[in-house]
Protein backbone atom coordinates (compact mmCIF):
# COMPACT_ATOMS: atom_id res chain seq x y z
CA UNK A 1 0.00 0.00 0.00
CA UNK A 2 1.25 3.76 -0.88
CA UNK A 3 2.25 6.13 2.06
CA UNK A 4 -1.08 8.46 2.56
CA UNK A 5 -0.43 11.97 2.89
CA UNK A 6 -2.81 14.79 4.18
CA UNK A 7 -2.59 18.00 2.48
CA UNK A 8 -4.67 20.95 2.91
CA UNK A 9 -7.87 21.25 0.84
CA UNK A 10 -8.32 24.12 -1.51
CA UNK A 11 -11.21 25.25 -3.71
CA UNK A 12 -9.91 22.81 -6.57
CA UNK A 13 -11.20 20.53 -4.45
CA UNK A 14 -14.81 21.77 -3.94
CA UNK A 15 -16.24 18.79 -7.16
CA UNK A 16 -14.34 16.12 -5.51
CA UNK A 17 -15.61 17.18 -1.87
CA UNK A 18 -19.11 17.90 -2.65
CA UNK A 19 -19.58 14.30 -4.77
CA UNK A 20 -17.71 12.46 -1.52
CA UNK A 21 -20.53 14.66 0.66
CA UNK A 22 -23.73 14.03 -1.33
CA UNK A 23 -22.59 9.73 -1.35
CA UNK A 24 -25.46 7.91 -0.45
CA UNK A 25 -23.89 6.58 2.76
CA UNK A 26 -22.22 9.82 3.55
CA UNK A 27 -25.67 11.86 3.65
CA UNK A 28 -27.27 9.05 6.14
CA UNK A 29 -24.07 9.52 8.31
CA UNK A 30 -24.26 13.25 8.51
CA UNK A 31 -26.49 15.39 10.54
CA UNK A 32 -27.75 17.03 7.50
CA UNK A 33 -29.18 14.42 5.20
CA UNK A 34 -30.25 16.71 2.09
CA UNK A 35 -28.22 16.69 -0.59
CA UNK A 36 -25.92 19.91 -1.17
CA UNK A 37 -26.43 22.05 -4.28
CA UNK A 38 -22.55 22.85 -5.85
CA UNK A 39 -23.34 26.77 -5.74
CA UNK A 40 -24.05 25.95 -1.77
CA UNK A 41 -20.68 23.63 -1.13
CA UNK A 42 -18.76 26.14 -2.77
CA UNK A 43 -20.11 28.82 -0.72
CA UNK A 44 -19.43 26.19 2.53
CA UNK A 45 -16.32 25.47 1.09
CA UNK A 46 -14.42 28.78 0.49
CA UNK A 47 -15.92 30.31 3.82
CA UNK A 48 -13.95 27.20 5.46
CA UNK A 49 -11.05 27.80 3.74
CA UNK A 50 -10.90 31.25 5.59
CA UNK A 51 -12.04 30.47 9.20
CA UNK A 52 -8.50 29.90 10.88
CA UNK A 53 -10.54 27.78 13.55
CA UNK A 54 -10.94 25.20 10.74
CA UNK A 55 -8.73 23.06 8.68
CA UNK A 56 -10.02 20.83 5.90
CA UNK A 57 -7.53 18.18 4.90
CA UNK A 58 -7.58 16.01 1.45
CA UNK A 59 -5.89 12.40 2.08
CA UNK A 60 -4.05 10.60 -1.10
CA UNK A 61 -2.15 7.85 -1.84
CA UNK A 62 0.05 8.71 -4.47
CA UNK A 63 -1.80 11.09 -6.22
CA UNK A 64 -5.59 9.28 -6.00
CA UNK A 65 -7.86 11.58 -3.05
CA UNK A 66 -9.13 9.23 -0.75
CA UNK A 67 -10.83 11.11 1.68
CA UNK A 68 -11.14 13.83 4.27
CA UNK A 69 -10.45 15.16 7.63
CA UNK A 70 -11.56 18.19 9.09
CA UNK A 71 -11.05 20.13 12.39
CA UNK A 72 -12.63 22.78 13.74
CA UNK A 73 -11.11 24.48 17.03
CA UNK A 74 -13.48 25.52 19.68
CA UNK A 75 -13.65 26.23 23.26
CA UNK A 76 -10.03 24.28 23.73
CA UNK A 77 -11.47 20.95 22.25
CA UNK A 78 -10.89 20.43 18.48
CA UNK A 79 -13.87 18.29 16.96
CA UNK A 80 -12.75 15.93 14.13
CA UNK A 81 -14.89 14.59 11.13
CA UNK A 82 -13.98 12.73 7.91
CA UNK A 83 -15.28 10.95 4.97
CA UNK A 84 -13.44 8.36 3.07
CA UNK A 85 -14.07 8.30 -0.67
CA UNK A 86 -16.46 5.29 -1.89
CA UNK A 87 -14.27 3.61 -3.84
CA UNK A 88 -11.33 3.60 -0.83
CA UNK A 89 -13.74 2.23 2.30
CA UNK A 90 -13.23 -1.00 3.94
CA UNK A 91 -9.31 -0.34 3.90
CA UNK A 92 -7.88 1.25 6.64
CA UNK A 93 -7.46 4.42 5.49
CA UNK A 94 -10.59 6.11 7.20
CA UNK A 95 -8.50 5.28 11.22
CA UNK A 96 -5.12 5.99 9.36
CA UNK A 97 -6.39 9.72 8.40
CA UNK A 98 -7.50 10.61 11.06
CA UNK A 99 -4.54 8.93 13.24
CA UNK A 100 -2.53 11.54 11.18
CA UNK A 101 -4.14 14.46 12.21
CA UNK A 102 -5.26 13.09 16.07
CA UNK A 103 -1.53 12.95 16.47
CA UNK A 104 -0.83 16.16 15.67
CA UNK A 105 -3.22 17.65 18.58
CA UNK A 106 -2.70 17.66 21.98
CA UNK A 107 -6.04 19.37 23.19
CA UNK A 108 -9.08 17.71 24.01
CA UNK A 109 -10.29 16.34 20.65
CA UNK A 110 -14.21 15.29 19.80
CA UNK A 111 -16.31 13.33 17.23
CA UNK A 112 -20.34 13.03 17.11
CA UNK A 113 -21.25 9.95 15.15
CA UNK A 114 -24.65 8.87 14.17
CA UNK A 115 -25.82 5.75 15.44
CA UNK A 116 -25.69 3.32 13.16
CA UNK A 117 -22.30 4.00 11.74
CA UNK A 118 -20.11 1.30 12.95
CA UNK A 119 -16.83 2.55 11.00
CA UNK A 120 -16.81 6.07 12.24
CA UNK A 121 -17.20 4.49 15.85
CA UNK A 122 -14.02 2.32 15.04
CA UNK A 123 -12.23 5.12 13.77
CA UNK A 124 -12.96 7.31 16.74
CA UNK A 125 -12.11 4.57 19.39
CA UNK A 126 -9.31 4.01 17.21
CA UNK A 127 -7.88 7.79 18.13
CA UNK A 128 -8.81 7.14 21.75
CA UNK A 129 -11.93 8.97 21.94
CA UNK A 130 -14.30 7.57 24.54
CA UNK A 131 -18.36 7.36 24.48
CA UNK A 132 -19.21 10.20 26.54
CA UNK A 133 -22.91 10.26 25.87
CA UNK A 134 -25.58 9.58 23.26
CA UNK A 135 -28.60 11.82 22.83
CA UNK A 136 -30.42 12.34 20.30
CA UNK A 137 -29.68 9.52 17.97
CA UNK A 138 -25.69 11.20 18.26
CA UNK A 139 -23.15 9.22 19.91
CA UNK A 140 -20.50 11.46 21.62
CA UNK A 141 -16.73 10.81 21.36
CA UNK A 142 -14.03 12.44 23.16
CA UNK A 143 -10.13 12.49 23.97
CA UNK A 144 -8.98 14.57 26.94
CA UNK A 145 -10.50 17.29 29.28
Amino acid sequence: MEELQLRPATMEDSELLLVWRNDPAVRRASHDQSEIELHAHQMWLRESLENPNRKIFIAEMGDVPVGTVRSDFQDGTYELSWTVAPEAREQGIGKLMVSMLAAQIEEPIRAEVRIGNVASVRIAEHVGMALERIEDGILYFRRGN
